[in-house]
């Protein structure tokens, strides 16, 4: 269906945005059953819904000749839940009604509040901002909601679950009870349900999710790796693609921090997105990924929310989403506009039913492969190698001088080796990965679990990744509290605030001996018998066995206090309820903010 029902700049704006049809979403708000109705949307991020209400809400904001009706106090208002969507969502609304006339004001933090009391001051047909900041003008009188006819909450489900309630209760209730409101959600929680009671009458619900499910254009992947692979995995994956942009999603902020600081150290261009960065730190990090001066972004999903980068083409599931609408709002950052994306879900093989099933139940076809090798990665660096040297290019005058005295230097086949090496010297070096299949893992348990260490005794430390434990220092602690070798010492397993080891019950009488003695000698941590063991779990938690980290630390050492000190980094998600999904858990713990990659024994 074309946009031949909507007014002629409005229809023209699109044709110049190159829109030759409305999506789904769009053509369900145009039906004649919706016009001028309260609506609820529920529609999947990419789906083309800022367009879509952006269409609604024609008929209350133009006149018979199509233009804006004059006026000092808003018509419309939307509210987004994060800055970033806000400012994506004015983007589009001022080159669709740009045409007509319309003024519209950005209202966000992190910007200049006066400015923006000056812009409503001065009048705006559309207001678009945050909860937050619209409360904020609103209750100093800068902005009046008395002549609103249309509110629109994008992303509702978001910002209650970031705690806006009372923010939008508030805007609501100053606005007139003749306005429409239009509420895009991807999902129709209960909170949902009662504000649409309470602010809606006889609305019209749409629902596009069933077609846009899955985004035709996103390619999905399945990954299964051993929980102690996932971030070797996430290093493949990234040179195997070599996107233009890719994103990789954790549940937390620690994580973030940590992910980003070891891609950086292998040296990948990398930003990280989560809610202990500051505005400006959100900004350059994004600034960097639009001019290509960084690939890779780590984030959490309420700190992606609203970021449109068309030239991403990879998203990353470092860690599992909590349900299937969490699965497809992270994946529709990619794919969009006609695009093709790839989204990838790292999948420890404990947890593969569980993806499974969240994938039946989001009805998305995922082909389930395994990591990249570092030998696949090398075969398309080959590739991608040769395509470059021998793309055509534009020589200027010194480019030739100094090609004429390379070649009196050297041979071309010595030039060319030597260009070969540059271009490899400059991409991370692929992982090697275990492999996958059943045969493998039961290799790799019997492995684990050598000669010896059939009947053990579990000890206990008291510290963990939040004192900074780290298999390299810990080991040779253990040896010398209990007089014994690195080859006495079997699975150790390093939680949050706790290290558990094995030693075979053999030994374990003179182990424990030998610890009492030294007890005095070094207070700062503790070792006492655990009969009962670690807790089961089924994520990256500790390292089983005494062999030090592929890619660990440049610094290891025992602590030099007490464990009981403050943890480097606060644990924590990012925004109310956290993420979810597997856990991404590293063998160390996580780095001080003020230096991101250090990692080793607490300072005290």
């Amino acid at each position: 269906m074309p946009f031949s029902s909507l007014p002629a700049l409005l229809a023209e704006a699109l044709a110049a945005r190159g829109y030759a049809a409305p999506t789904p979403v769009q053509a369900a708000v145009l039906e004649p059953e919706a016009l001028g109705r309260d609506l609820v949307v529920s529609a999947q991020t990419g789906s083309g819904k800022t367009v879509a209400f952006g269409l609604a809400m024609a008929g209350d904001l133009l006149g018979e000749d199509g233009r804006v009706i004059p006026t000092r106090e808003p018509h419309a208002l939307i509210i987004a839940p994060t800055r970033e969507l806000a400012l994506q969502v004015s983007r589009e609304l001022i080159w669709l009604y740009g045409p007509t006339g319309a003024r519209i004001a950005t209202c966000v933090g992190g910007m200049d509040a006066s400015k923006e009391r000056r812009q409503l001051n001065m009048g705006a047909h559309i207001v678009v901002g945050t909860p937050g900041r619209l409360r904020d003008h609103l209750e100093r009188g800068a902005l009046d909601l008395s002549a609103l006819k249309a509110a629109v909450l994008d992303e509702a489900d978001e910002m209650l679950d970031m705690g806006f309630r009372e923010d939008l209760e508030e805007i609501l209730d100053a606005t007139p009870n003749t306005r429409r409101t239009l509420l895009f959600s991807a999902t129709m929680p209960k909170p949902i349900v009662m504000l649409a009671k309470r602010y809606q009458k006889d609305a019209l619900r749409i629902t596009t999710v069933g077609e846009d499910r899955g985004h035709g254009d996103i390619s999905y992947q399945a990954v299964t790796v051993s929980p102690s692979d996932i971030e070797h995995s996430v290093i493949n994956l990234l040179r195997f693609h070599e996107a233009e942009t890719a994103m990789l999603f954790c549940a937390t902020r620690d994580n973030v921090r940590h992910l980003h600081a070891t891609l950086v150290e292998r040296g990948f261009a990398a930003v990280a997105l989560s809610g202990e960065h500051s505005q400006n730190e959100r900004n350059q990090a994004l600034q960097a990924l639009r001019d290509r001066r960084a690939r890779v972004c780590v984030a959490t999903d309420v700190a992606s929310r609203g970021i449109d980068l068309p030239s991403l083409s990879l998203v990353v599931h470092v860690e599992l989403p909590r349900d299937a609408e969490t699965l497809q709002h992270r994946s529709g950052r990619t794919g969009r506009a006609g695009k093709k994306g790839t989204a990838v879900l790292i999948v420890p093989y404990p947890r593969r039913r569980r993806v499974e099933a969240m994938l039946r139940g989001a009805r998305i076809n995922a082909d389930w492969i395994d990591a990249p090798t570092a030998d696949q990665i090398r075969a398309n660096d080959r590739e991608r190698l040769l395509a470059a040297l021998l793309a055509p290019i534009e020589v200027d005058e010194e480019d030739a001088a100094l090609a004429e005295r390379l070649l009196a230097e050297k041979t071309p086949q010595e030039i060319a080796a030597a260009l070969v090496h540059a271009h490899r010297a400059a991409m991370p070096q692929p992982e090697e990965m275990a492999e996958q299949t059943p045969e493998a893992r039961r290799a790799a348990q019997a492995e684990r679990h050598r000669p010896g260490f059939e009947d053990v005794v579990w000890f206990r430390m008291d510290i963990g990744r939040r004192q900074n434990a780290d298999p390299r220092w810990v080991l040779p602690l253990i040896c010398r509290r209990g007089a014994l070798t690195k080859n006495d010492i079997g699975a150790i397993r390093i939680g949050p605030n706790e290290t558990m080891f094995q030693v075979p019950r053999a030994i374990a009488s003179k182990f424990a001996a030998a610890v009492a003695k030294t007890a005095e000698a070094d207070e700062d941590v503790r070792i006492e018998a655990a009969p009962d063991g670690p807790p089961q779990h089924d994520g990256p938690r500790g390292h089983d066995g005494p062999r030090p980290q592929r890619n660990g630390p440049n610094r290891s050492g025992p602590p030099r206090s007490g464990p009981g000190g403050p943890p480097r980094g606060r644990p924590g998600a990012d925004g109310p309820g956290g993420g979810g999904g597997a856990p991404y858990r590293s063998n160390v713990g996580a780095p001080h903010k003020a230096r991101p990659f250090r990692k080793g024994p607490p300072r005290g």
